[in-house]
Order: structure tokens, then C-alpha cells, then sequence
């Protein structure tokens, strides 16, 4: 593999930290190569201070473990809530029973790649490069945000749309909020009948705000009678759904709401 400038030179390249103990030979010389191939670098320590200053620009960690990999926990800890709550991704470079340590606290699909030690460095930045190309393939991907608190039914409609769509979940609308304030998204498909704070309160407070009042919401409801489906339609979303709608049904309606949107 030739690893020139045609491989890495992606607009939209994302950030990369890598964590060592220590700025060593093998470490600068991964960083300064990401570099010359279009990819911003940096370097961090395990402790949580410069992980905390470098997360928010960080798309990718590469973490470099060592023995003891117990002094990492807090460090892997602090990485696994990182990439559950903003989508990043974690590969790791260490042994087999640091793998296993790791992966005793961190969820398997935030992990991209292993690779063992001694490290091959081109492997690891063919890793990197596949992984640029993948999120900017699924970049492209229209993004969907389902607020309801029933979990099952969230992973079932997840798993319908996943294939077309970049989807994320949240059980309230206080979470819808919270993660709208860090993320965007092309559709809300929003419970109409909430516990604490129903559909049409959450709607209310997406409309309040400028950064948000503009994101198409659609309804998610269970009932189907007319009464109800007025009254849903009285608050002027962009849309409903009838929780009853199976996997062709959604994928149609959403695919003919987008296409409509490009005109």
C-alpha cells in the first residue's frame, strides 16, 4: 500500500488524538505522519485533565496501552462515556489482556480497531484512512432523532432505518434537548404520549428555540381514530406516524419526506 498524500487527503478529515504514557519515538512518529496525510493529530496523556481540554475536537482516540492496564480504568472509563454520549470512536493498540481489561468497561461498537503490540504502523494508518472514508459515507446519510420512552420499540424502528439513515435515541424530551445542544439532526420522530413530558410539551420547546425551531418533527403515535389524529395535526408537525407502521411503510414515508425537502 502507498500511503501518499491521495489516500489521506479528505475534505472533512476528523480530529485524532492518541493517548500514551509518554511522547514516545513511535508515537510522534504515528502523529507526524497523520499529519502529512491530511489528518489533524494530536497527542494526550491518559490523564483525564488533557483528555477533558482535547475531547470535544476529538472524533477518534487511539489509545496505547501498557502494564499495569489497571492505571488506565479511569482513563477508559472516561473514553467509553465520551463515545456513548458523542458518537466518537476508540482504536486500541495493546495486548490481548489489555484488550480484554478494556472491553471489560467499553461497549464493543464504540471500539473500531485492535491491533497487538509491537505495532505495524502502516496498518494502523490504513485503519485510520478506512475509517475517514466510512464517516464521511455515512456523514451523507440524513440524521434522525427518536425521542420516546419505550426503548424496545426505539430499537426496532432504529434497526429499520440504520441501513439509509444515521439514527440516535434518547427516552424524554429534557435528553432531545440535551443532545440537540451538541448534535444536529435532518428529522425528529417524537412519542406523541410521554410520561412527565409528553409529545406536544417537547414540541412546544423545540419550536422556543432558534437553534432547533427550524428541525422537521414527526409524531409518533398509537392511536388512529380521527379525533386523535386531528388533534395531532392541530400542533403542526411535519408529520405522523402510526406506531402500527411496519419496516416498508416507514422507509417509504421517509424517503418521499426527504425527497420532497430537496425541492
Amino acid at each position: 500500500m502507498n500511503y501518499g498524500d491521495e489516500i489521506f487527503g479528505i475534505a472533512g478529515t476528523k480530529n485524532v488524538t492518541v493517548i500514551s504514557r509518554a511522547e514516545t519515538f513511535t508515537v510522534m512518529g504515528m502523529i507526524k505522519k497523520l499529519k502529512e496525510y491530511g489528518v489533524p493529530a494530536g497527542f494526550s496523556t491518559p490523564e483525564l485533565e488533557m483528555l477533558e481540554f482535547l475531547a470535544d475536537e476529538t472524533e477518534l482516540f487511539i489509545l496505547l496501552t501498557d502494564e499495569p492496564v489497571e492505571d488506565f480504568r479511569r482513563t477508559i472509563v472516561f473514553l467509553k462515556d465520551t463515545c456513548i454520549d458523542t458518537e466518537k470512536r476508540l482504536m486500541l493498540v495493546g495486548t490481548k489482556r489489555e484488550l480484554d481489561y478494556v472491553m471489560q468497561y467499553f461497549p464493543e461498537k464504540y471500539l473500531v480497531n485492535w491491533f497487538d503490540r509491537p505495532m505495524v504502523l502502516p496498518d494502523i494508518l490504513e485503519a485510520v484512512r478506512r475509517y475517514i472514508a466510512d464517516e464521511q459515507v455515512e456523514a451523507r446519510k440524513k440524521s434522525i432523532l427518536i425521542v420516546d420512552d419505550d426503548s424496545t420499540y426505539m430499537l426496532t424502528i432504529r434497526d429499520w432505518l440504520l441501513p439509509k439513515y444515521r439514527v440516535a435515541m434518547v427516552t424524554s424530551g429534557l435528553q432531545a434537548i440535551q443532545w440537540l445542544a451538541k448534535n444536529t439532526a435532518d428529522l425528529i420522530l417524537l412519542d406523541y404520549e410521554m410520561p412527565v413530558t409528553p409529545g406536544p410539551q417537547v414540541l412546544e420547546m423545540l419550536k422556543s428555540e432558534l437553534s432547533t425551531s427550524t428541525i422537521p418533527v414527526m409524531f409518533l403515535t398509537g392511536k388512529g381514530d380521527k379525533e386523535s389524529i386531528v388533534k395531532v395535526l392541530s400542533l403542526k408537525p411535519a408529520d405522523y406516524l402510526l406506531k402500527t407502521i411496519d419496516r416498508d411503510g416507514l422507509n417509504e414515508k421517509l424517503d418521499a419526506f426527504f425527497q420532497r425537502k430537496r425541492f
